[in-house]
């Protein structure tokens, strides 16, 4: 049999969720390699599917990729398992499907569950596009200039996070965009399966909430931040006005002609010319 590379999605919660062809290509694999090896040692167990468990997490993928791809080009079928999901979406085994392209080795991807779409879907957005960040990032200052870089795109923006920084992300992200809408979806296809909606700030101090009344705040969550609303495009055009008026007076103050006055205004602010023209004649 000539040897491939078979990806292989797992359950994010179910085990109902496990597809027949990603069973079958366990049983028939000469070798599983997994992000952990308890994690699809449960797995296999669960089926009665008795194979050598090989470890490759994102310290050792660097290390053992080429020789991976190495014995899938001599003959060896190898399937790769993440913890949950879909493998290569936010963990290594994006690295070993692209060095097994790089080597010109079969890969096989097979289709199963992954968290980004479910969430998506769960979430109610409106919006037909996404955009996925992975996991949010650990430092205040890093996740808002994450969410300043993305706030114009037209698409929901989702974000895996840990129930640790559930508050933390969500008061940066309620104080960036106070007039956005939210979906924490946690523990997707579990029992205690959740997805909390509500303006940011409503949804910042639910779970705040939770946290000081130590309930606390458990599982695997996805962020799914709703795109750009009108309120929000409102209160940007309002903001850019007054900055614009308070220019405009500088300028003014300082010799320049109503005219020039008008082209940088509308320019720096993005305002139409005919209102920037007024606002300047008002100054």
């Amino acid at each position: 049999m000539a040897g491939k590379l078979i990806i292989c999605p797992t359950p994010i919660g179910n085990l109902g969720d496990m597809t027949e062809r990603a069973l079958e290509a366990l049983r028939s694999a000469d070798a599983v390699c997994a992000e952990d090896t308890r994690v699809t040692g449960k797995l296999l167990a669960a089926f009665r599917i008795e194979k050598r468990i090989e470890r490759l997490d994102e310290a050792l993928i660097g290390e053992r990729a080429s020789s991976l791809v190495e014995r899938v080009a001599a003959g060896e079928v190898i399937a790769y398992c993440s913890d949950a999901g879909m493998p290569g979406v936010s963990d290594p085994g994006l690295r070993l499907v692209r060095a097994a392209r790089e080597a010109g080795v079969p890969v096989e991807v097979l289709p199963g569950a992954t968290a980004v779409a479910t969430a998506y879907v769960a979430s109610g957005s409106a919006n037909p596009r996404f955009y996925f960040g992975g996991f949010f990032p650990r430092k205040d200052a890093e996740r808002r200039a994450v969410v300043e870089s993305l706030c114009a795109l037209d698409a929901a923006l989702l974000f895996y996070e840990s129930p640790n920084r559930l508050v933390a992300a969500l008061t940066s992200l309620a104080e960036t965009l106070p007039h956005r809408e939210i979906a924490v979806c946690r523990e997707l296809t579990k029992l205690h399966e959740e997805v909390v909606r509500g303006r940011l700030p409503e949804v910042r101090d639910a779970f705040a909430a939770r946290e000081r009344e130590g309930a606390g705040i458990k599982g695997e969550i996805v962020l799914v931040i709703d795109g750009p609303s009108e309120a929000e495009g409102a209160v940007a055009e309002q903001d850019a006005e007054v900055a614009a008026r308070a220019r405009a007076a500088e300028l003014k103050a300082a010799g320049v002609r109503s005219k020039d006055v008008a082209r940088a205004i509308a320019e720096e602010f993005g305002i139409a010319r005919n209102a920037a023209y007024g606002i300047s004649l008002e100054a």
